[in-house]
């Protein structure tokens, strides 16, 4: 209990000096949000009108005004409103949110299907054909861009197979099976890169399980050897391989942004290299903050669960 008290407030800590840093950093950016936003066209818009939309935003304040009203706002739950067409930002975080994060889950769990049966296979098949087929496969994957895939798989089963859309959105309650469809190719396109890390953490980790001495003494007193690989092998070997998983799903909430630009998938990382663009600065406050409350969740959900699957870790 101490060790989640202990976590938690760290995790506040991180928050509040997050949302601090990049309040900061983005009044630093040069562009004035007004004057962005009046311009269109190509016509520079008047001093007068430029003005007035400074004091309507609340632009026009002192930056330390505007920092502690931001931090009010925030401990209130109050994510502010878009400089766009004034929607709170919250409600738009809340409907695109679910839609990166089953992003993440689904390649996730594909990269888990596949990596680590190819895992365990080349370590028990060590310097042989699996192995070497496994590992090059891997350093191909891990060298391939992102948007490289989804390009490639998009010209592959979309453009010549025709089997699936390139892209695009459907929600699940209006039609789960071609929800489906359209998650397949971002999802398996993420998990093209995700594979190999799960592959190489497995393998590596099996390797150096099967050379202990409980291994060899749970061999020596007769248990199968199903049982020696499945009980004392694969189990003890999971604890890492959970651990940059974690890791890895914490990146990808702000690194989908390519994949889901080549898929039209509208997510939360869309919304932010749009709130970027556009010098909407409590829709980028707003984005960060959830991104990074999440990836301190999933740290220590990590954390926890990796002293279910290790009983001998001890929380001090």
């Amino acid at each position: 209990m101490n060790y989640v008290v202990r976590r938690g407030a760290t995790a506040i800590a991180t928050l509040f000096a997050v949302a601090s840093l990049i309040f900061l950093l983005l009044h630093l950016v040069p562009g004035d949000p007004a004057e962005i936003l009046l311009s269109s066209g190509g016509i520079a818009p008047s001093k007068e009108s430029v003005e007035a939309l400074r004091v309507n935003l609340g632009l026009d304040k002192p930056l330390l005004e505007q920092y502690i009203t931001y931090l009010g706002n925030i401990t209130t739950g109050n994510l502010g409103t878009s400089f766009q067409d004034g929607a709170p930002i919250g409600d738009e975080i809340v409907k695109r949110l679910p839609r990166t994060l089953e992003l993440i889950l689904a390649a996730t769990f594909i990269s888990v299907l596949v990596g680590m049966p190819a895992g365990v296979a080349a370590a028990l098949r060590r310097g042989g054909v699996i192995d070497g087929l496994c590992s090059s496969l891997a350093s191909f994957g891990l060298s391939v861009p992102v948007f490289v895939t989804g390009t490639l798989l998009i010209l592959l089963f979309s453009q010549i197979l025709r089997l699936v859309p390139a892209g695009g959105y459907v929600g699940f309650a209006d039609n789960p099976v071609q929800h489906i469809v359209y998650l397949l190719l971002p999802a398996v396109s993420i998990a093209v890169g995700l594979i190999p890390v799960v592959f190489r953490m497995v393998r590596t980790s099996i390797l150096e399980f099967l050379e202990k001495e409980w291994v060899r003494t749970a061999r020596a007193k007769g248990l199968d050897e199903p049982r020696v690989l499945l009980l004392h092998v694969v189990r003890n070997s999971l604890s890492p391989v959970v651990t940059v998983l974690g890791l890895h799903m914490g990146t990808l909430l702000g690194g989908t942004v390519l994949v889901e630009y080549v898929f039209n998938w509208p997510g939360l990382s869309g919304m932010l290299v749009q709130a970027v663009e556009q010098r909407d600065y409590p829709a980028v406050q707003g984005i960060v903050l959830v991104i990074c409350l999440l990836f301190v969740l999933i740290n220590l959900g990590v954390d926890l669960l990796y002293g279910m699957l290790d009983p001998r870790v001890r929380y001090k």
